[in-house]
């Protein structure tokens, strides 16, 4: 499987948990908006998932590993 980059993926996840947060107290969030239903495919994806929840945790196991990764790996890699 294709891996993405950790910045696009950064920003996905952030920009998914923004839209679904920004609802007033009280409210549930509008799963129906057509930028969420973008972004959680878009995360789907890019993590090989077939639902937003697992896209969101698989997304932040592969953040997480990509912080872990040496810069020696990232380099080499960025310049593939």
């Amino acid at each position: 499987m294709l891996m993405p980059h950790p910045t696009l993926l950064r920003r996905l996840v952030d920009e998914y948990e923004a839209l679904m947060t920004r609802t007033a107290p009280g409210e549930r969030p509008d799963r129906h908006d057509p930028r969420v239903q973008d972004l959680a495919y878009t995360l789907c994806v890019s993590t090989g998932t077939r639902e937003v929840g697992q896209a969101l945790k698989t997304a932040r196991h592969m953040l997480a590993a990509s912080l872990d990764e040496p810069a020696a790996c990232r380099a080499a890699a960025a310049a593939v």
